[in-house]
């Protein structure tokens, strides 16, 4: 699959200079959490970054020609444990959440605009303790993943009355279902 790049990340790519990162950005119950791959805090679009360095760790980022939801994980290690209460509270299943890969200078700065790598929906927490820290892993689904899950729309009055308040289109869909009609010649 071929993605659209900026002309600054194609230059730093054919340059063959790659510093590499990845940014993530989760929603949460208290707002929204944004880190990177990097050790210092950071400003890309108009948001800033905490740097997390080797503590965020991710897994595989699948892509294909099909039609297919895969999904990926996203785990920050060394976590306090008196946090362990904070991370349980506050992440909410089906929140979303987006990864992005970008090129930085050597100064440090975001060269262009990042590819975004992935972008899904929380599905569930897993936290790993080994007595002193621990590893906190959020497992992300694609929103293909709904393709699978029967939807509860019927052709009936109240379910149009549910997306067109007011339609009198299947309000007399109860009282002809079970009626016999006669064509032609009785």
């Amino acid at each position: 699959m071929t993605r659209e790049s900026a002309e600054g990340y194609l230059a730093a790519l054919e340059a063959g200079a790659l510093y590499p990162a990845i940014f993530f950005e989760g929603a949460f119950a208290s707002g929204w959490v944004r880190v990177w791959t990097g050790a210092r805090d950071i400003a890309w679009d108009g948001k800033t970054w905490t740097g997390a360095g080797a503590l965020l760790g991710l897994g595989p980022l699948e892509e294909t020609s099909e039609v297919v939801a895969s999904g990926t994980t996203v785990s920050l290690s060394g976590v306090p444990l008196d946090l362990i209460g904070l991370a349980i509270e506050e992440a909410r299943q089906g929140s979303p959440g987006r990864l992005w890969l970008a090129l930085l200078t050597p100064e440090g700065a975001v060269i262009a605009d990042p590819v975004q790598a992935f972008s899904g929906r929380l599905d569930v927490p897993e936290i790993a303790e080994d007595g002193s820290t621990c590893t906190i892993t959020l497992s992300y689904e694609s929103r293909l993943i709904d393709l699978g899950t029967p939807r509860s729309w019927r052709y009936t009055h109240e379910s149009q009355q549910v997306l067109f308040p007011g339609d009198r289109g299947f309000a007399y869909v109860t009282a002809i279902q079970d009626r016999e009609i006669t064509w032609g010649r009785g």
